[in-house]
């Protein structure tokens, strides 16, 4: 999965913005660093940050009994 620096909905319907992919500098695995846009909904802030390895933000979770994606990418509208 390619994730772009955009906003996302989480699979339980918060908005997150993707604000850089980083890489740890001992095991080079790739992390997404991002911001709640909408209250967070574990500290109920906005514009928390958190950071989740690239490998579980691109992975599928399942949610009323279907395989869905974490992290929806959001379309720009025109």
């Amino acid at each position: 999965m390619e994730v772009k620096l955009w906003k996302y909905r989480h699979f339980k319907w918060t908005e997150i913005e993707v604000i850089w992919i980083w890489k740890h500098s001992e095991t080079i695995e790739d992390y997404v660093v991002y911001r709640h846009i909408t209250k967070d909904p574990i500290t109920w802030e906005e514009n928390s940050l958190w950071v989740r390895p690239l490998k579980m933000f691109a992975e599928t979770v399942e949610k009323d009994g279907k395989m869905i994606p974490r992290f929806e990418y959001i379309e720009i509208q025109p």
